[in-house]
């Protein structure tokens, strides 16, 4: 399936990978809502979603995501089905944010793409990026996310105790 995805993708004409309301938008949120598409190889991608697949199927009561305390930083993986993240200003909805996720890229959340914007991934029959339909199936997304600034490490690797 990720091999469709990618072919599909690569065939839209003139294709970048973020798209925003408008020109304050994007140079606001240059550095902050990153992504980098091709970040892991197709046979990289295979393999890291052959490790994690049986992990999650035991897990099936998870079918969503549920954010964790953290620092300012997230970052995420999308393997197996392409997809389209929104980004939309908590204060001012006119502001927003796509970002359109290839299997295999990364993306980077950081500073006010994290704080200042709410984040989803587009159901299947909202999945547009500009006028182009970005199908979807199954979707992994591998997510690291940076310690609170301060915390830093405890003993052995671990976070101090709240």
């Amino acid at each position: 399936m990720a091999g469709i995805g990618w072919l599909a993708l690569r065939t839209l004409p003139g294709c970048g990978w973020v798209r925003g309301s408008g020109p304050a938008v994007l140079n606001r949120l240059r550095d902050a809502a990153v992504v980098r598409p091709g970040f892991l190889s197709q046979a990289e991608a295979d393999t890291l979603s052959r490790e994690v697949d049986p992990e999650l199927r035991r897990r099936r009561y998870e079918y969503d995501h549920w954010d964790a305390f953290c620092g300012s930083t997230i970052a995420g993986l999308s393997l197996l089905s392409p997809s389209v993240m929104k980004l939309v200003h908590t204060q001012d909805p006119a502001q927003w944010l796509e970002l359109l996720l290839e299997p295999g890229s990364l993306y980077i959340l950081r500073g006010p793409a994290r704080y200042d914007f709410s984040h989803e991934i587009l159901r299947d029959e909202e999945s547009f990026f500009g006028e182009h339909q970005v199908p979807r199936g199954r979707r992994i997304s591998v997510i690291c996310r940076s310690i609170p600034e301060g915390m830093g490490l405890g003993r052995r690797g671990h976070p101090p105790p709240a």
